[in-house]
């Protein structure tokens, strides 16, 4: 059973909290975190791209010349893929792609990816995170005064607009509620940022 150290936003030292040993996963779920991250990779794609086959392009049945003595190559159709303003061949259709991903896999996937985090000491709790107006300044302050530097996500147990309103414009920071966080997000970042009340969230995901 690990632990890590609880402060406030002015860096200072509260007390620990207390990680479940659910976390405690380092002989497995390495092939999980990688099945999960494809999963949520997969489910990004719109799968929005539509090109026109010989059956949607307009045009008639008509051969636009005769198959032999004119010294040219064979032509059937004015919709041929081998012609300009034709169809396309083979070419992307509008589709979804689903992959499903067992639940047992993702608790084990985001078990590991966390408490490997954890570990390498990049995770810092918070007693809470609140801002008095949604401005921008404040939020980078507040990082200033934790001494992060670089690309970090913000976990809450609630979401705050004023957080989410200070961070948005920051290219850097990333702003989650603890029932959404994903697996891609924990890896993505190098620092993990998570208030008291989302760690508690947190591991009630993987009771």
């Amino acid at each position: 059973m690990s632990t890590l150290p609880l402060k406030d936003c002015m860096g200072k030292t509260l007390g620990e909290v207390t990680l479940s040993d659910k976390f405690a996963v380092t002989d497995k779920g390495a092939q999980a975190v990688h099945q999960a991250v494809v999963t949520y990779q997969a489910h990004q794609h719109q799968g929005s791209a539509s090109t026109l086959g010989k059956g949607a392009v307009s045009g008639s049945g008509k051969k636009p010349w005769k198959q032999k003595g004119l010294g040219r190559a064979r032509a059937g159709y004015k919709q041929s893929p081998v012609w300009r303003g034709g169809a396309v061949a083979f070419g992307p259709q509008p589709h979804k792609v689903r992959k499903q991903l067992p639940r047992k896999v993702a608790r084990l996937a985001f078990a590991r990816s966390f408490g490997e985090k954890a570990e390498a000491g990049t995770v810092m709790v918070l007693n809470q995170i609140k801002l008095e107006a949604p401005r921008t300044k404040e939020i980078r302050s507040l990082l200033q005064t934790l001494e992060i530097k670089g690309k970090v996500l913000l976990v809450l147990g609630d979401m705050d607009s004023n957080v989410y309103l200070a961070a948005r414009n920051m290219q850097d920071v990333e702003v989650v509620c603890a029932d959404n966080v994903n697996i891609y997000q924990i890896i993505r970042y190098p620092q993990i940022v998570v208030t008291q009340a989302a760690m508690e969230k947190i591991e009630q995901r993987l009771a």
